[in-house]
């Protein structure tokens, strides 16, 4: 599976243009799901629009409306999923110019609770919790993959 966008609007100095940005999940519909690799929180992904673009707005009005489609599926199954206290979703792109989601699953007690994820720790990992969440994401990269080719592949 390419997760580099083939054709379109990139920058060569852009992370999100020249690499996946995470493990590769889905592609499709002008978009790619991955996983962050981020050790404090393992229910971490991206959802990276593929042409480089800095903001939401400079999408048409159907793009807009198939990366929010994709955002709720993606939201939905990971909560189906892993039944997080909550859900953290973020645009921000202050470092990284290039339109893209992060889908959090947060629980009340991860190390940064209830600080974003970005804030300095609160506590240390539960290390056995989150192996434990680690051995269920594979199912949960699956059951996304699934619901993402069902709704956007002809």
């Amino acid at each position: 599976m390419s997760v580099v966008p083939a054709a379109g609007a990139a920058d060569v100095d852009c992370p999100l243009c020249a690499g996946a940005g995470g493990v590769p999940i889905w592609c499709g519909a002008g978009m790619r799901l991955v996983r962050a690799e981020e050790a404090l929180h393992p229910a971490f992904y991206r959802l990276v629009w593929d042409a480089h673009v800095p903001e939401f707005s400079d999408l048409t009005p159907l793009q807009r409306a198939t990366c929010s489609d994709a955002l709720a599926l993606i939201e939905q199954g990971m909560r189906d999923a892993l039944r997080p206290d909550k859900m953290n979703l973020a645009s921000l792109g202050n470092v990284v110019p290039h339109l893209h989601w992060h889908l959090i699953a947060r629980w009340r007690d991860d190390p940064h609770w209830p600080q974003p994820v970005w804030a300095p720790a609160r506590r240390a990992a539960d290390d056995a919790g989150q192996h434990a969440l680690r051995a269920r994401l594979p199912m949960l990269d699956a059951q996304l993959t699934a619901a993402l080719q069902a709704r956007f592949q002809p």
